[in-house]
Protein backbone atom coordinates (compact mmCIF):
# COMPACT_ATOMS: atom_id res chain seq x y z
CA UNK A 1 0.00 0.00 0.00
CA UNK A 2 1.18 3.67 0.01
CA UNK A 3 3.12 5.05 2.25
CA UNK A 4 2.22 3.08 5.17
CA UNK A 5 6.17 1.46 5.09
CA UNK A 6 5.16 -2.38 5.64
CA UNK A 7 6.51 -3.39 2.74
CA UNK A 8 9.46 -2.44 0.37
CA UNK A 9 6.44 -2.23 -2.75
CA UNK A 10 4.23 -0.57 -0.64
CA UNK A 11 5.44 3.11 -1.53
CA UNK A 12 5.75 2.20 -5.88
CA UNK A 13 3.34 4.11 -7.61
CA UNK A 14 1.51 2.83 -10.32
CA UNK A 15 3.93 2.75 -13.47
CA UNK A 16 2.99 3.38 -16.61
CA UNK A 17 3.48 0.27 -18.31
CA UNK A 18 0.98 -1.49 -15.91
CA UNK A 19 -1.93 -2.45 -18.55
CA UNK A 20 -5.27 -4.24 -18.05
CA UNK A 21 -6.38 -7.83 -19.50
CA UNK A 22 -7.43 -7.38 -23.20
CA UNK A 23 -8.12 -4.27 -24.90
CA UNK A 24 -6.33 -0.87 -23.65
CA UNK A 25 -8.38 1.98 -22.08
CA UNK A 26 -8.17 5.49 -21.06
CA UNK A 27 -9.17 4.54 -17.66
CA UNK A 28 -6.23 2.45 -17.04
CA UNK A 29 -3.45 4.98 -17.44
CA UNK A 30 -1.81 6.51 -14.18
CA UNK A 31 -2.26 10.09 -15.61
CA UNK A 32 -6.02 9.19 -15.42
CA UNK A 33 -5.76 8.44 -12.22
CA UNK A 34 -3.45 11.37 -11.41
CA UNK A 35 -6.16 13.85 -12.91
CA UNK A 36 -9.10 12.28 -10.92
CA UNK A 37 -6.82 13.00 -7.45
CA UNK A 38 -5.97 16.29 -8.58
CA UNK A 39 -9.65 17.30 -9.07
CA UNK A 40 -10.96 15.83 -6.06
CA UNK A 41 -11.60 12.34 -6.33
CA UNK A 42 -9.14 10.46 -4.25
CA UNK A 43 -11.68 10.99 -0.82
CA UNK A 44 -9.27 10.73 2.30
CA UNK A 45 -6.12 9.98 0.18
CA UNK A 46 -5.32 7.66 -2.51
CA UNK A 47 -3.93 3.97 -2.66
CA UNK A 48 -2.29 2.36 -5.40
CA UNK A 49 -2.47 -1.18 -4.02
CA UNK A 50 -0.31 -3.60 -5.35
CA UNK A 51 0.44 -6.97 -4.76
CA UNK A 52 3.23 -9.66 -6.58
CA UNK A 53 3.95 -13.29 -7.68
CA UNK A 54 7.53 -13.42 -9.29
CA UNK A 55 8.11 -10.83 -11.79
CA UNK A 56 4.59 -10.08 -12.13
CA UNK A 57 2.63 -7.19 -10.48
CA UNK A 58 -0.89 -6.45 -10.40
CA UNK A 59 -1.97 -2.87 -9.23
CA UNK A 60 -5.44 -1.00 -8.44
CA UNK A 61 -5.68 2.65 -7.41
CA UNK A 62 -8.09 2.63 -4.22
CA UNK A 63 -9.52 5.48 -2.55
CA UNK A 64 -9.97 5.90 1.43
CA UNK A 65 -13.35 6.98 2.46
CA UNK A 66 -14.64 8.72 5.38
CA UNK A 67 -15.71 5.48 6.66
CA UNK A 68 -12.75 4.28 6.94
CA UNK A 69 -13.26 1.99 3.93
CA UNK A 70 -11.58 1.72 0.44
CA UNK A 71 -13.29 1.68 -3.09
CA UNK A 72 -12.27 2.19 -6.72
CA UNK A 73 -10.43 5.49 -7.53
CA UNK A 74 -13.15 5.81 -10.68
CA UNK A 75 -16.27 8.59 -10.54
CA UNK A 76 -19.19 9.29 -13.08
CA UNK A 77 -16.89 9.82 -15.96
CA UNK A 78 -14.85 6.17 -15.91
CA UNK A 79 -15.87 3.62 -18.13
CA UNK A 80 -14.38 0.98 -15.35
CA UNK A 81 -12.18 0.11 -12.41
CA UNK A 82 -9.88 -3.08 -12.62
CA UNK A 83 -6.62 -4.39 -12.05
CA UNK A 84 -3.83 -3.34 -14.09
CA UNK A 85 -0.83 -5.59 -14.58
CA UNK A 86 3.09 -5.32 -15.03
CA UNK A 87 5.11 -9.02 -16.53
CA UNK A 88 3.70 -11.63 -18.10
CA UNK A 89 3.35 -14.44 -14.98
CA UNK A 90 0.52 -15.88 -12.64
CA UNK A 91 -1.97 -13.05 -12.39
CA UNK A 92 -4.60 -14.25 -10.44
CA UNK A 93 -1.59 -15.15 -8.32
CA UNK A 94 -0.45 -11.52 -8.03
CA UNK A 95 -4.03 -10.48 -7.27
CA UNK A 96 -4.84 -12.63 -4.80
CA UNK A 97 -1.47 -11.15 -3.27
CA UNK A 98 -2.65 -7.27 -3.91
CA UNK A 99 -6.25 -8.06 -2.16
CA UNK A 100 -4.15 -10.09 1.21
CA UNK A 101 -2.40 -6.89 1.58
CA UNK A 102 -5.75 -4.95 1.36
CA UNK A 103 -6.59 -6.43 4.32
CA UNK A 104 -4.80 -4.19 6.53
CA UNK A 105 -5.99 -0.91 5.51
CA UNK A 106 -9.72 -1.80 5.63
CA UNK A 107 -12.89 -3.70 6.73
CA UNK A 108 -14.46 -2.82 3.76
CA UNK A 109 -13.65 -2.89 0.08
CA UNK A 110 -16.00 -1.53 -3.07
CA UNK A 111 -15.30 -1.46 -6.79
CA UNK A 112 -17.69 -0.06 -8.93
CA UNK A 113 -17.99 -0.48 -12.52
CA UNK A 114 -16.18 -3.55 -12.60
CA UNK A 115 -16.63 -5.16 -16.32
CA UNK A 116 -18.58 -8.09 -16.40
CA UNK A 117 -15.57 -9.90 -18.14
CA UNK A 118 -13.32 -9.44 -15.02
CA UNK A 119 -16.36 -9.62 -12.45
CA UNK A 120 -15.82 -13.38 -11.51
CA UNK A 121 -11.73 -13.22 -11.57
CA UNK A 122 -11.91 -10.38 -9.31
CA UNK A 123 -13.94 -11.68 -7.09
CA UNK A 124 -12.50 -15.29 -6.90
CA UNK A 125 -9.14 -13.43 -5.69
CA UNK A 126 -11.01 -11.47 -3.24
CA UNK A 127 -12.68 -14.19 -1.70
CA UNK A 128 -9.38 -16.31 -2.09
CA UNK A 129 -7.53 -13.29 -0.11
CA UNK A 130 -9.78 -13.61 2.86
CA UNK A 131 -12.64 -11.61 1.95
CA UNK A 132 -16.23 -12.04 1.76
CA UNK A 133 -17.86 -10.46 -1.32
CA UNK A 134 -21.17 -9.75 -2.74
CA UNK A 135 -21.16 -9.31 -6.26
CA UNK A 136 -24.30 -6.70 -7.32
CA UNK A 137 -25.47 -6.03 -10.79
CA UNK A 138 -25.22 -2.07 -10.90
CA UNK A 139 -24.97 -0.47 -14.61
CA UNK A 140 -25.33 -1.61 -17.99
CA UNK A 141 -22.61 -1.01 -20.98
CA UNK A 142 -23.69 -1.37 -24.97
CA UNK A 143 -20.44 -2.15 -27.16
CA UNK A 144 -20.41 -2.06 -30.84
CA UNK A 145 -18.77 -5.50 -31.88
CA UNK A 146 -17.61 -5.24 -35.55
CA UNK A 147 -15.72 -8.60 -36.03
CA UNK A 148 -16.09 -10.23 -39.68
CA UNK A 149 -18.31 -6.36 -40.45
CA UNK A 150 -16.83 -3.44 -42.17
CA UNK A 151 -18.99 -0.14 -41.97
CA UNK A 152 -21.54 -0.46 -44.26
CA UNK A 153 -22.03 -4.54 -43.31
CA UNK A 154 -22.71 -3.00 -39.75
CA UNK A 155 -24.97 -0.34 -41.39
CA UNK A 156 -26.83 -2.62 -42.79
CA UNK A 157 -27.81 -4.28 -39.12
CA UNK A 158 -29.48 -1.02 -37.49
CA UNK A 159 -33.13 -0.35 -37.19
CA UNK A 160 -34.95 0.65 -40.49
CA UNK A 161 -35.97 3.42 -38.87
CA UNK A 162 -32.63 5.08 -38.12
CA UNK A 163 -30.84 4.32 -41.61
CA UNK A 164 -34.04 6.29 -43.21
CA UNK A 165 -33.87 9.00 -40.68
CA UNK A 166 -30.05 9.45 -41.70
CA UNK A 167 -30.85 8.93 -45.23
CA UNK A 168 -33.41 11.61 -45.41
CA UNK A 169 -31.72 14.24 -43.07
CA UNK A 170 -28.60 14.05 -44.64
CA UNK A 171 -30.14 14.69 -48.14
CA UNK A 172 -31.88 18.24 -46.90
CA UNK A 173 -28.04 19.24 -46.34
CA UNK A 174 -29.44 21.46 -43.75
CA UNK A 175 -26.83 19.72 -40.89
CA UNK A 176 -23.00 21.05 -41.46
CA UNK A 177 -20.49 18.24 -39.73
CA UNK A 178 -16.89 18.72 -38.70
CA UNK A 179 -14.24 16.13 -37.18
CA UNK A 180 -11.82 17.32 -35.39
CA UNK A 181 -8.49 15.10 -34.42
CA UNK A 182 -6.72 17.48 -32.45
CA UNK A 183 -7.74 20.02 -29.04
CA UNK A 184 -9.11 22.95 -30.02
CA UNK A 185 -10.77 25.80 -27.46
CA UNK A 186 -13.39 27.58 -29.72
CA UNK A 187 -14.36 24.03 -30.68
CA UNK A 188 -14.22 23.00 -27.08
CA UNK A 189 -16.49 26.49 -25.82
CA UNK A 190 -19.00 25.52 -28.47
CA UNK A 191 -19.11 22.00 -26.75
CA UNK A 192 -19.91 23.40 -23.40
CA UNK A 193 -22.20 26.08 -24.86
CA UNK A 194 -24.33 22.95 -26.31
CA UNK A 195 -24.21 20.95 -23.59
CA UNK A 196 -25.40 23.61 -21.17
CA UNK A 197 -28.44 24.04 -23.98
CA UNK A 198 -29.06 20.78 -23.93
CA UNK A 199 -31.31 17.92 -21.91
CA UNK A 200 -28.40 16.83 -19.93
CA UNK A 201 -27.73 17.54 -16.18
CA UNK A 202 -25.00 19.82 -15.03
CA UNK A 203 -21.82 19.16 -16.26
CA UNK A 204 -20.10 17.14 -12.96
CA UNK A 205 -16.35 18.56 -13.47
CA UNK A 206 -16.21 20.45 -16.67
CA UNK A 207 -12.68 21.12 -15.92
CA UNK A 208 -11.56 17.94 -14.92
CA UNK A 209 -13.14 16.82 -18.82
CA UNK A 210 -11.33 19.38 -20.40
CA UNK A 211 -7.65 18.70 -18.54
CA UNK A 212 -8.78 14.63 -19.66
CA UNK A 213 -9.73 16.23 -23.25
CA UNK A 214 -6.54 18.00 -23.94
CA UNK A 215 -4.20 15.15 -22.70
CA UNK A 216 -5.82 12.79 -25.15
CA UNK A 217 -5.38 15.10 -27.83
CA UNK A 218 -1.56 15.09 -26.62
CA UNK A 219 -1.43 11.19 -26.98
CA UNK A 220 -3.41 11.82 -30.34
CA UNK A 221 -6.56 9.84 -29.38
CA UNK A 222 -8.99 12.93 -29.40
CA UNK A 223 -11.19 13.05 -31.71
CA UNK A 224 -14.75 15.43 -31.77
CA UNK A 225 -17.17 16.05 -34.29
CA UNK A 226 -19.27 19.36 -33.90
CA UNK A 227 -22.79 19.75 -36.25
CA UNK A 228 -24.07 23.33 -37.23
CA UNK A 229 -27.09 25.12 -38.68
CA UNK A 230 -26.58 28.26 -40.37
CA UNK A 231 -23.07 28.10 -38.61
CA UNK A 232 -24.64 28.04 -34.57
CA UNK A 233 -23.09 25.07 -33.20
CA UNK A 234 -26.21 22.90 -32.26
CA UNK A 235 -24.23 19.17 -31.66
CA UNK A 236 -21.08 18.22 -30.20
CA UNK A 237 -19.76 14.48 -29.59
CA UNK A 238 -16.60 13.84 -27.38
CA UNK A 239 -14.67 10.25 -28.53
CA UNK A 240 -11.21 8.91 -28.28
CA UNK A 241 -9.63 5.58 -30.42
CA UNK A 242 -7.23 3.44 -29.26
CA UNK A 243 -6.15 -0.05 -29.29
CA UNK A 244 -8.92 -0.59 -31.65
CA UNK A 245 -11.52 0.57 -29.77
CA UNK A 246 -13.44 4.18 -29.67
CA UNK A 247 -14.52 5.40 -26.79
CA UNK A 248 -17.46 7.39 -26.71
CA UNK A 249 -17.05 9.76 -23.72
CA UNK A 250 -19.64 12.82 -24.34
CA UNK A 251 -22.31 14.01 -26.47
CA UNK A 252 -25.24 16.91 -26.55
CA UNK A 253 -27.45 18.57 -28.28
CA UNK A 254 -29.27 21.78 -28.95
CA UNK A 255 -33.49 20.84 -28.48
CA UNK A 256 -34.39 23.15 -30.43
CA UNK A 257 -32.74 21.43 -33.24
CA UNK A 258 -34.00 18.40 -32.80
CA UNK A 259 -36.16 18.60 -36.28
CA UNK A 260 -32.83 18.45 -37.98
CA UNK A 261 -31.57 15.29 -36.26
CA UNK A 262 -28.19 17.26 -35.96
CA UNK A 263 -26.89 14.57 -33.23
CA UNK A 264 -28.44 11.25 -34.95
CA UNK A 265 -26.23 12.66 -38.24
CA UNK A 266 -23.39 13.99 -35.89
CA UNK A 267 -23.37 10.10 -34.57
CA UNK A 268 -23.53 8.42 -38.04
CA UNK A 269 -20.33 10.55 -39.33
CA UNK A 270 -18.16 9.91 -36.55
CA UNK A 271 -19.13 6.12 -36.69
CA UNK A 272 -18.03 5.96 -40.01
CA UNK A 273 -14.83 7.68 -39.51
CA UNK A 274 -13.65 5.81 -36.26
CA UNK A 275 -14.43 2.32 -38.55
CA UNK A 276 -13.18 3.55 -41.90
CA UNK A 277 -10.40 6.01 -41.16
CA UNK A 278 -9.04 4.65 -37.24
CA UNK A 279 -9.73 0.90 -38.49
CA UNK A 280 -11.61 0.47 -35.03
CA UNK A 281 -12.95 -3.21 -34.44
CA UNK A 282 -14.93 -2.20 -31.47
CA UNK A 283 -16.47 1.11 -30.15
CA UNK A 284 -17.82 1.57 -26.24
CA UNK A 285 -20.86 3.36 -25.18
CA UNK A 286 -19.56 3.42 -21.78
CA UNK A 287 -22.49 3.39 -19.05
CA UNK A 288 -25.85 3.45 -19.24
CA UNK A 289 -28.81 1.81 -20.58
CA UNK A 290 -30.15 4.99 -22.45
CA UNK A 291 -32.36 2.95 -25.22
CA UNK A 292 -31.36 5.26 -27.98
CA UNK A 293 -27.67 3.45 -27.73
CA UNK A 294 -29.37 -0.15 -28.53
CA UNK A 295 -30.01 1.68 -32.30
CA UNK A 296 -25.87 2.09 -32.88
CA UNK A 297 -24.73 -1.13 -30.70
CA UNK A 298 -25.04 -4.99 -31.04
CA UNK A 299 -23.93 -5.74 -27.71
CA UNK A 300 -24.98 -5.24 -24.23
CA UNK A 301 -23.64 -6.66 -20.76
CA UNK A 302 -24.23 -5.89 -17.34
CA UNK A 303 -21.36 -3.24 -15.06
CA UNK A 304 -20.90 -4.60 -11.33
CA UNK A 305 -20.14 -3.63 -7.82
CA UNK A 306 -18.16 -5.94 -6.01
CA UNK A 307 -18.42 -5.68 -2.22
CA UNK A 308 -15.71 -6.51 -0.50
CA UNK A 309 -15.88 -7.33 3.63
CA UNK A 310 -13.23 -8.53 5.74
CA UNK A 311 -13.05 -11.75 7.42
CA UNK A 312 -10.71 -10.21 9.58
CA UNK A 313 -12.38 -7.23 10.94
CA UNK A 314 -15.16 -7.77 13.39
CA UNK A 315 -16.16 -4.41 12.12
CA UNK A 316 -17.00 -5.99 8.85
CA UNK A 317 -19.27 -8.88 10.14
CA UNK A 318 -22.49 -6.74 10.80
CA UNK A 319 -22.38 -5.00 7.13
CA UNK A 320 -21.53 -7.86 5.57
CA UNK A 321 -24.50 -9.42 7.00
CA UNK A 322 -26.86 -7.14 6.04
CA UNK A 323 -25.43 -6.87 2.41
CA UNK A 324 -25.72 -10.58 2.10
CA UNK A 325 -29.14 -10.64 3.90
CA UNK A 326 -29.95 -8.03 0.73
CA UNK A 327 -29.11 -9.71 -1.35
CA UNK A 328 -31.11 -12.81 -0.73
CA UNK A 329 -34.52 -10.58 -0.50
CA UNK A 330 -33.85 -9.40 -4.07
CA UNK A 331 -32.45 -12.60 -5.66
CA UNK A 332 -28.92 -10.97 -6.29
CA UNK A 333 -26.78 -12.91 -8.14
Amino acid sequence: MDGNGEHHANDAKLPAAARGMGHASPFDRPQWFDLLAAHGFAGEGRIDAVGSEGQTTAWLPLRREKSGAVSGLANWYSFAIRPLYTGQGDHMAALRDLFARARAEAARLTLYPVPDAEKDSIATAMRAAGWWVRAVPAGDRHWLDLTGLDHDGWWATRPGALRSTVQRKAKKNIVAIEILTAFDADAWAAYEHIYAASWKPEEGDPALLRAFAESESARGTFRMGLARIDGAAVAAQYWTVEDGTAFIHKLAHVEDSLKASPGTLLSATLFRHVITVDGVRRIDFGTGNDAYKRDWMNRHEPLWRLEGFNRGRIAAWGPALKAFARSLLRKDP
